[in-house]
């Protein structure tokens, strides 16, 4: 099934965080926090202005975001849990280049 967002939301996938602390230590499902990163998986077409023209959103699908730990609404979709949040719950776009040097 394909989804489409409406006006300026987006829908997120989060980025699960790391299982082991930095000590090596595995921290159990239950006491992990909700990840705050997301990578964007569709954008809706964008919202209107005052004037009725259409203003495209800023991020498109495959970005890297930061959003914040209540933000967007939780479904599931084809089995996956995803949310769904307008771009200005968005705090910010991650730099590829950023993103890859945190994961090494």
């Amino acid at each position: 099934m394909t989804f489409r967002p409406l006006h300026d939301r987006v829908l997120v996938r989060r980025i699960e965080a790391d299982q082991k602390t930095a000590g090596g230590i595995i921290i159990p499902d239950n006491a992990r926090e909700k990840p705050q990163q997301g990578e964007i998986v569709a954008v809706g077409p964008g919202a209107r202005n005052e004037r009725g023209d259409l203003v495209a959103l800023d991020v498109k699908a495959g970005d890297r975001v930061l959003f914040g730990k209540w933000s967007g609404t939780e479904v599931r979709i084809d089995g996956e849990d995803l949310l769904i949040m307008k771009e200005s719950d968005l705090l910010g776009v991650l730099d590829a280049s950023e993103a890859q040097k945190k994961a090494a």
